[in-house]
């Protein structure tokens, strides 16, 4: 998939989240790369065999206090490493819409835990 329309994908996910929700996503940067950066897998805390599929770096709302005129938190989506564990386009679209709103949690403060105890 060309990475402008696999970016289109991101943006469309994006647009799904209620609005209540995607007005605090003011100070986050949503950026698409093709594959982590070993820094970033490093920092995951990932197994190796595993795919990094997006992650969240910044300060979670949650754990936030004094909170101003700081770069914004980004959440990467890793195209290629989505691709990988698709077959089709629509699984695609699927994984690009959970890991979208994986990640945007995380900067709720949710963990990798929490999601997982709700199924997300």
């Amino acid at each position: 998939m060309e990475t402008s329309e696999f970016e289109v994908l991101v943006h469309q996910a994006l647009d799904q989240i209620p609005p209540e929700i995607r007005m605090h996503l003011d100070n986050v940067d949503l950026v698409v790369e093709e594959w982590p950066s070993n820094e970033q897998l490093v920092g995951s805390g990932i197994e190796k065999e595993q795919l990094l599929l997006g992650l969240y770096e910044g300060l979670p709302l949650t754990e936030r206090s004094d909170y101003g005129m700081v770069l914004p938190d980004k959440i990467t989506l890793f195209q290629k490493s989505i691709e990988e564990i698709c077959d089709t386009r629509e699984e695609i679209v699927e994984e690009v819409r959970d890991t979208v709103v994986h990640e945007v949690a995380h900067h709720f403060g949710i963990s990798d835990e929490r999601l997982e105890e709700l199924g997300v």
